[in-house]
């Protein structure tokens, strides 16, 4: 039953029926001498749409007068953060109380970043695999697919199972071998291409092979020259089968490079201007003596065969766990998660290109499903030199041909001054990831590094508290940075069910719970609340983004 504004005025307000008693409203001014009086009344005018009053408030209600600065404190005009709700529900921006939504790709749609690639900072235990694992769940109703590209620790291992999906294990025990010059999908539908294209695509796969070589080169010791590039593009051109005509590309192992630089043939030395054999050997004997460690000692049999495992690109997350390589020492984690940062960013672009030819035969942008990289403990593969900076520094300027966003894990801005000496290439490159990152999330941080946020972020110093203050009094708070916006004081929010499987502190305790997080059988384990594939949602995580009700 619709009521009258004096009715409404009288339920809402202390105003009496009498002061609510209001005459009509006067006449427009009468006309003299053809000049109108009166126009706009005090009141405004008495019709449709023309703002009249019947109540006369600065009359007869109370009157406030202050300053804009105080004014702004009133919450009726606090600013929303600016961020519109599209995306993945993480949370809510704790100074207004709104949910918090993040979706890279539409801001950088809608201007308000200029990449959709993402870095997060925080101390240990800050909930930063919370953060990551509860971004990529989410988005995934919104056809983004992720790729752990690297997991040092099996802490996505539980998340990946509890979606029925096994990740596969690199390392010491495990049956599973990964070609870092594996051409994947490219051997499928190398043969339906034209010859301009054949030449276009294979440039570009023996420059992103030749780039992992000369890195992992780095990484032994030797800094690679021009010489070795040079050398390295033709010997990769000559095992490919690139440099005669065929319907078909041949693999490609390392070990059949450092077999091919030791034992090179006639026309091989003589291409490469080598004046005879024992030139050409003398003067590779670094490149391949390097390329040679890489499958011998801690790491022989993971990268010196075929990949006997096939990447399902339809799965919603893959994982490469590397909790095996662990025991092997730090170099050992370092080229192996290097050789799957650039064996990944390589298959997701071949990847998107066959897809692309799949869907409308080669022509208009790459196809396939958008795809989050996680690059956990990114630090590790800067530590090997310029050439893996320049890897890391290729994938964050193509994420958005590639259409990925790249996830870069840190424990805190610092990182980046491990890489080289200072005022070095690889320090100026590093420093240029902050750049390429528009999107930046500060978990905790200690007080110590106050200082080194400013400098290398550009933060105020209520910003500085807030991470060093606000976020390190509980899990979950992060101050968010979308380029050279304010920072969003943002709380992510955590489901019951996935509080459980995103549990990272398991292998700190003992006992049962332990147990059903890391079992391939998940009957009575604490996820079975989680949807499945079988409830109609493909993704096996419908409702997650409406499942906010637990504070992290």
């Amino acid at each position: 039953m619709s009521r009258s504004t004096a009715e409404l005025l009288t339920a809402f307000t202390d105003l009496t029926a009498e002061q609510l008693t209001v005459a009509a409203p006067p006449e427009i001014g009468g006309l003299d001498d053809g000049i109108v009086w009166n126009l706009d009344p005090r009141r405004g005018h008495r019709a449709h749409g023309r703002g009249w009053a019947p109540v006369d408030a600065a009359r007869r209600l109370p009157v406030f007068r202050a300053t804009t600065d105080q004014i702004g404190g009133l919450f009726p005009l606090l600013a929303a953060h600016g961020v519109p709700a599209v995306g993945a529900r993480l949370g809510y921006d704790v100074s207004t109380g709104g949910s918090f939504y993040a979706h890279p790709p539409e801001w950088v749609l809608r201007k308000i970043v200029t990449n959709p690639n993402m870095m997060i900072f925080g101390k240990p235990g800050r909930g930063k695999s919370s953060t990551v694992c509860a971004f990529c769940l989410r988005m995934m109703p919104f056809g983004f697919k992720t790729l752990i590209s690297g997991d040092r620790k099996g802490e996505y291992t539980p998340v990946l199972r509890a979606l029925g999906i096994e990740p596969i294990a690199l390392g010491p025990g495990s049956p599973r071998r990964l070609n870092a010059l594996d051409l994947g999908p490219l051997r499928t539908y190398w043969p339906t291409w034209p010859l301009e294209r054949q030449r276009r695509e294979l440039d570009v796969i023996l420059g992103r092979w030749n780039r992992l070589l000369l890195s992992l080169a780095a990484a032994q010791g030797h800094p690679p020259s021009v010489t070795d590039e040079y050398v390295l593009h033709a010997v990769l051109r000559r095992l490919v089968g690139a440099d005669h005509s065929s319907d078909q590309l041949r693999p490609v192992t390392i070990p059949q490079v450092t077999g091919l630089l030791a034992d090179p043939d006639n026309d091989l030395w003589a291409q490469t201007r080598f004046a005879d054999r024992t030139e050409f050997t003398t003067a590779t004997r670094a490149l391949t003596d390097a390329l040679s460690n890489l499958v011998t000692g801690p790491l022989a049999g993971l990268f010196d065969a075929e990949t006997n495992f096939d990447l399902d690109w339809d799965a919603p997350i893959q994982s490469m766990d590397l909790s095996r390589l662990d025991p092997l020492g730090d170099k050992a984690m370092n080229v192996a998660l290097t050789c799957l940062g650039m064996w990944s960013s390589m298959l997701t672009f071949l990847h998107n290109t066959t897809d692309n030819t799949a869907n409308d035969g080669g022509g208009g942008a790459a196809g396939g499903a958008p795809r989050i990289v996680v690059r956990d403990e990114v630090w590790r593969q800067m530590g090997l030199g310029l050439r893996a900076v320049q890897a890391i520094n290729a994938d964050l300027r193509l994420s958005r041909s590639d259409r990925t966003i790249q996830l870069l894990i840190m424990h805190q801005p610092s990182d980046l001054h491990a890489v080289g000496a200072a005022g070095s290439h690889e320090a100026a490159i590093a420093r240029d990831f902050l750049a390429l990152c528009s999107t930046k999330i500060l978990l905790g941080q200690s007080d110590a590094i106050t200082d080194d946020l400013a400098d290398q972020l550009g933060l105020s110093t209520t910003e500085q508290a807030a991470i060093t203050g606000w976020a390190m009094q509980a899990q979950g708070r992060a101050l968010w940075k979308l380029d050279n916006r304010p920072g969003m004081k943002i709380q992510t929010v955590l489901s019951a069910t996935e509080k459980t499987i995103f549990d990272t502190d398991a292998g700190m305790r003992t006992g049962p719970r332990v147990e059903a997080l890391t079992s391939t059988d998940t009957t009575g384990s604490p996820d079975d609340d989680l949807p499945r594939a079988d409830t109609g949602d493909p993704t096996g995580i419908a409702g997650v983004n409406d499942s906010l009700t637990e504070e992290s």
